[in-house]
């Protein structure tokens, strides 16, 4: 028979089904575990597709979250970053605003440096932290 030939009778379907394992739907990822694997993306020599293989995501899937970890980044106030104590002798008095003492009983000045972008700015306790806030986002957009 051709090709051709017209019949009245359908051919037979031929039917296929695939059997999918595991849990269906969406995956919840905790924050905790998508930290844990955008901190193996950020490593030196790092491979975004095999990492996203290995635990069953898409490079698009880690490729986002890390898009939404830099934006949570720029519009949270600001974090907490580790402290590098110095020595009082590191703040001169000729250095020092005038207003800056030294405390009398401990003979240090009560004062926190914060070095952004190559700039020092030094807060007295009971600074405003909303102030602050300000000053630092606008130190972190100079150039």
């Amino acid at each position: 028979m051709s090709g051709l030939d017209l019949t009245l009778e359908p051919e037979p379907a031929v039917r296929r089904f695939e059997v999918l394992q595991g849990v269906g739907g969406r995956r919840r990822w905790s924050k905790d575990d998508k930290a844990r694997i955008l901190e193996l993306t950020l490593a030196p020599g790092a491979v975004v597709s095999e990492i996203a293989c290995r635990h069953g995501l898409t490079p698009q899937q880690l490729f986002t979250w890390r898009r939404q970890a830099r934006h949570a980044a720029a519009t949270d106030e600001p974090m907490f970053v580790p402290a590098i104590t110095v020595p009082p002798a590191h703040v001169t008095p000729s250095k020092a605003h005038p207003e800056d003492r030294p405390d009398q009983t401990s003979g240090r000045l009560d004062l926190i440096e914060i070095e952004v972008n190559g700039a020092i700015v030094r807060v007295r306790p009971g600074t405003d932290a909303t102030t602050l806030a300000m000053v630092l986002r606008a130190v972190r957009a100079l150039p």
